[in-house]
């Protein structure tokens, strides 16, 4: 069990960095994030007998859904980690891909945010100069510095340690996001043909820019 909730009784240092706004990212991801567990654990409920799906993520799972809500635990990395926006994204793109690789696998209030902690420190990783270590990741994510370590280590082997993501899937999902938004917005998104969608796989290609102007648009852009 996540040893914080919505109310920390015991809160980390405060970031000594400047405050700024919280990237709007994190709002969006939030969204997809419990629009996504409430699906899931509806088909979970609506499975044969009942049966809980997921199996292979079953290692992420708590002995019952944490205190804190996605929002909450979403804003707590980030003001406490300092970690750019793009390793939000970014870990959203490892848990998505994850899950692709491992059909059945569901993302569901047992383990969503120790897949949310580990995806988004090892973009961290990926993406940042500077990042904090695992123990304090496992401080700032309410988990045992031993329990994230082997969580991370149980993620990296079911990705098959691929932690590459292009500049062209990056933005396909900042597009991807961004449509959600303004769907959830209730503004309609359509094609070329007139038709709604709402699937990545849809999404048309356009330009590829480097990593780095990608993590300043959602820093100043749409996603920030």
């Amino acid at each position: 069990m996540l040893a914080i909730s919505d109310v920390d009784q015991n809160p980390l240092p405060e970031n000594t960095e400047s405050d700024s706004a919280t990237p709007r990212v994190l709002s969006i991801l939030s969204l997809v994030l419990e629009r996504m567990v409430t699906r899931n654990e509806m088909l979970s409920l609506n499975s044969e007998g009942g049966r809980r799906l997921g199996k292979n993520l079953e290692v992420f799972h708590g002995v019952r859904p944490p205190a804190i809500t996605i929002p909450k635990y979403l804003d707590r990395i980030y003001k406490y980690t300092n970690c750019s926006p793009a390793c939000f994204v970014v870990g959203y793109i490892y848990i998505d891909r994850l899950v692709h690789r491992h059909p059945g696998s569901l993302v569901v209030s047992l383990n969503v945010h120790r897949l949310l902690v580990t995806s988004i420190m090892l973009a961290a990783k990926i993406l940042d100069d500077e990042h904090y270590n695992n123990a304090f990741y496992a401080r700032v994510g309410g988990v045992t510095n031993v329990e994230l370590n082997r969580l991370e280590v149980e993620f990296l082997f079911m990705l098959d340690f691929d932690l590459t993501v292009t500049s062209r899937v990056f933005e396909s999902y900042c597009l991807y996001l961004e449509r959600e938004m303004l769907m959830w917005n209730g503004t309609k998104v359509h094609n070329e043909s007139g038709t709604r969608t709402n699937a990545i796989e849809d999404i048309a290609e356009i330009s590829v820019e480097d990593m780095e102007s990608f993590s300043s648009s959602i820093s100043n852009g749409v996603l920030a």
